[in-house]
């Protein structure tokens, strides 16, 4: 091998990665547990009503059952979004993968990007992108505001160690 591929190939190595995914407070057994309990709740609820021969409510009883899964069942379908944020001597990748798993990469050069990022006082950051080449990508939408701070500077950090050169 000669020198100028092994230049070619330690450039491409990843300085920087990250693989973001969205915060969810509710683990599996959280929503087991929570759905056993909203169950047996609703049933019981249902049961008295059945037998006070109040049998409309019964329905209403299921319908929000019903309404309180399809409601999680579309949070947790959310939660399996992620993006890959890999930094290297050559590229910034940023891959974007929505929850049915389809694929959106944006590739921008590192000395040519921007890492912007937009604060609030009281809040902290409200949004990152990369912008390069006329072309800009937001990063991190769904990060909670503690995690886009070490975000932010982690990512910031090894930008500007790849800009100078290391």
């Amino acid at each position: 091998m000669t020198q100028g591929n092994a230049d070619i190939t330690m450039n491409d190595l990843p300085v920087f990665s990250a693989e973001l995914h969205p915060y969810r407070s509710l683990g599996r057994n959280g929503h087991r547990i929570l759905f056993v309990i909203a169950g047996a709740l609703s049933f019981a609820h249902m049961a008295v009503f059945m037998i006070s021969g109040a049998w409309p409510v019964v329905l209403f009883f299921g319908l929000d059952f019903l309404v309180l899964f399809g409601a999680f069942w579309l949070n947790n379908r959310a939660a399996k979004a992620r993006e890959v944020v890999s930094l290297s001597r050559t590229n910034i990748s940023i891959r974007k993968i929505d929850p049915s798993g389809r694929e959106t990469e944006h590739v921008f050069n590192p000395f040519w990007a921007r890492f912007l990022v937009s604060r609030k006082a009281k809040i902290g950051i409200t949004a990152m992108h990369v912008r390069g080449n006329g072309r800009q990508t937001d990063v991190g939408t769904f990060l909670p505001p503690d995690d886009r701070e070490r975000f932010a500077s982690a990512f910031s950090g090894a930008l500007a160690r790849v800009k100078r050169g290391y």
